[in-house]
């Protein structure tokens, strides 16, 4: 079976989301003084896995991303995300008030 190219799987918007998420967590591992060698050692990683997260790369685990996250001391961040539903809230008030006419 061919390998999927996940880069076309992702629109360019979204490609651009992971692209910036990745700068992110590159500025978060430099502005708390690590290096990429620091953060291979704690996380387990090769310096491969870790270049591809800095670069946003769609076919990185998102458990991967997780693990650099924790390293960093931002986990709780990446359960924050979900949690912030604006379109969910208002499709769900959308309904209620729907319910009570």
């Amino acid at each position: 079976m061919a390998k999927r190219d996940l880069h076309s799987v992702l629109f360019p918007k979204q490609r651009k989301i992971l692209t910036v998420f990745g700068e992110d967590l590159l500025l978060a591992m430099k502005r708390r003084g690590l290096t990429k060698k620091m953060l291979c050692e704690r996380t387990g990683f090769d310096h491969k896995t870790v270049n591809k997260v800095f670069a946003g790369d769609p076919g990185v685990a998102i458990g991967t991303y997780l693990k650099i996250m924790a390293v960093l001391g931002m986990e709780s961040n990446f359960s924050e995300m979900a949690a912030h539903d604006e379109l969910g809230i208002k499709l769900q008030n959308i309904k209620l008030l729907e319910g009570s006419k």
